[in-house]
């Protein structure tokens, strides 16, 4: 029966995505929404975008195995990123009117340059889209009781995504995203009271937690602790910045105030809301301490959807798988269009040409590598799996690609009238030199590789822009934004 009433939800989201499809006219339509979109729409998409099931599942796993200073990159460093976005970013990119982050590579610095950009932005989202498909296989593996398996569920969970994701782009996240942020938040608000009945209220859990030191936030006092500590919140905190997904939610805002104050808000709420997850998963060591210590051994990604499944009414099951698709889902069709609109425009529509494209042609070609991205999302999944690699994991290394070759030109190029090109690609080019061999050989390193790799993307840039060169012409874009 739970199984039926989660697959009746899964039909009305795919309804939903469908209608929305109806709205969408060209590229445009497809990839902004026809920036028309209202502040609770936007605050709505990026809260459900980011409150995903890293936030549901691989956070409180984390919490549990470590302790509060083992989240410093999500929701500390997530958070941070969507507040930078909306107060530093969102208003300059917004007067511009780009279709995606990529177009600001090419308007700065040149085709070039957009296209690096591009594919590392691109290839960022292979590790956080995986994470939601792998979750939603975790999901149908635990609904099931085992009769389908993760990988299985992987196959599922993609198919349903890409369904409505492919037809109705921007306007299906749009609003399938604003239905699925009111299923997470009255959903997981009504099982967070059901298990604090069950502990005696919220402060005995807080109690334990802190009796067991799973509030130590902060690193020891050592030069190395204390860097890993930075590098963590640095990864998702500037790496996530340029991001397709973050930008896409702010310009489809309908204006500039929308755009800023929806990805602050929206960063607020998430930060506010992980917390819920976190009360929910560490319950079970009151509840019933045999379960959590068996899925800590086993599975700890597992305890908390196995807590509510043994110790929840059937109605209370139904509202929290329905919540915890929501999270996924809303997260998975997002961050399936980000890249798959970034390399339709800024990679392959220049191979293609720039002047015959027509938009309907645009259309076409960014729902056929909407496709394919899912497939390799889908491999990507299974995989990982393979590899036992945590979801939170996952997010985590997302980021650390656009950290080292994104972040710092489009910093640079937002705030430092000299910044060049030839600044772009060394920034780029030493970023990625130190990052990834270290990556390979000494993962480990005293200085974490993509921390490593970011400080030199800075040298990059700020030597690359110093060197005498021939004066670049500034975009009329660029000249207004700076007003």
């Amino acid at each position: 029966m739970l199984t039926g009433f989660v697959f009746l939800y899964l039909i009305l989201s795919i309804g939903i995505g469908m209608y929305a499809a109806t709205k969408v006219h060209n590229a445009r339509d497809y990839i902004t929404a026809g920036r028309s979109l209202p502040l609770y729409i936007v605050l709505a998409m990026v809260f459900a975008t980011w409150f995903g099931a890293e936030t549901v599942l691989g956070i409180p796993a984390t919490f549990m195995e470590e302790d509060l200073g083992g989240l410093i990159s999500d929701p500390f460093g997530a958070s941070l990123c969507l507040i930078l976005f909306g107060l530093f970013f969102a208003r300059k990119l917004y007067r511009m009117n780009l279709l995606t982050i990529g177009d600001f590579y090419r308007q700065r610095y040149g085709h070039k340059v957009e296209v690096i950009a591009g594919i590392a932005i691109a290839l960022s989202y292979l590790g956080w889209v995986s994470a939601q498909v792998t979750a939603l296989g975790l999901v149908f593996n635990v609904l099931s009781d085992g009769s389908i398996t993760q990988a299985q569920g992987i196959l599922i969970g993609a198919a349903v995504v890409l369904m409505y994701t492919l037809y109705g782009g921007m306007w299906s996240v749009a609003l399938t995203t604003f239905f699925q942020m009111i299923v997470i938040v009255v959903g997981l608000i009504y099982i967070s009271i059901l298990l604090a009945d069950k502990t005696g209220g919220v402060a005995p859990v807080i109690e334990h937690a802190v009796a067991n030191n799973k509030f130590h936030f902060w690193p020891e006092l050592n030069a190395v602790a204390m860097v890993a500590f930075i590098s963590g919140l640095l990864t998702m905190g500037f790496g996530s910045i340029p991001q397709q997904d973050v930008f896409q939610r702010a310009n489809s805002s309908k204006n500039e105030n929308v755009a800023v104050w929806g990805t602050v808000l929206g960063g607020v709420a998430y930060f506010l809301f992980a917390a819920v997850p976190l009360f929910m998963a560490y319950s079970a060591n009151l509840i019933d301490p045999v379960l959590a210590a068996q899925w800590l051994a086993e599975d700890s990604q597992k305890l908390l959807p196995e807590l509510v499944k043994a110790h929840l009414p059937l109605f209370a099951q139904v509202v929290f798988y329905g919540a915890l698709l929501s999270v996924i889902m809303s997260t998975a069709s997002g961050t399936l269009l980000a890249p798959s609109v970034t390399l339709s425009e800024n990679v392959l529509k220049g191979w293609i040409t720039r002047k015959n494209l027509s938009d309907r042609k645009m259309l076409a070609m960014t729902r056929w590598v909407v496709g394919i991205f899912a497939l390799c999302v889908t491999l990507y999944a299974l995989w990982a799996l393979d590899q036992e690699t945590g979801i939170h994991q996952m997010v985590e290394n997302a980021y650390k690609v656009t950290l080292v070759l994104a972040f710092t030109p489009l910093v640079a190029g937002l705030y430092w009238k000299r910044a060049s090109t030839l600044g772009a690609y060394l920034a780029m080019g030493l970023g990625l030199a130190t990052w990834l061999p270290m990556e390979f050989l000494t993962p480990e390193a005293d200085i974490p590789p993509q921390f490593a790799g970011f400080l030199m993307s800075i040298v990059g840039m700020v030597a690359g822009s110093l060197l005498p060169q021939q004066p670049e012409p500034v975009s009329h874009h660029l000249r207004h934004s700076d007003r």
